[in-house]
């Protein structure tokens, strides 16, 4: 599968954040999400996903499994199973989310 992200139309997630599905095969996905200065990925957790972060452009601060750090452009962060993770953007920013296995409901949601 090849994925040209300039082709690919965005879910809007709410009025800070939109998001992209860049690939998913066998048990993987991964997924862009853009968010403007101020835009919150509230904490939660997975029961059944795990999920690796990349901070493509901007800085974040990320609070993971009750930790909390900044993060720029070219960190990265690891949720296992049930550890709460969530993100505030302190500028408009990239991140880039692989999660194993694929979210189905992501896929239900842009309607994949």
């Amino acid at each position: 599968m090849i994925i040209q992200n300039e082709l690919i139309e965005p879910y809007v997630i709410d009025g800070h954040a939109t998001r992209k599905i860049l690939g998913m095969g066998g048990t993987l996905m991964m997924v862009e999400v853009v968010f403007k200065k101020g835009g919150i990925g509230t904490v939660h957790s997975h029961d059944n996903h795990e999920q690796i972060s990349y901070i493509a452009k901007g800085c974040f601060e990320v609070t993971v499994g009750g930790e909390t750090k900044v993060l720029r452009t070219g960190d990265s962060f690891y949720a296992g199973y049930h550890v709460p993770h969530g993100v505030v953007a302190l500028e408009d920013s990239v991140i880039v989310d692989v999660f194993n296995p694929v979210r189905e409901d992501f896929l239900e949601a842009h309607k994949l």
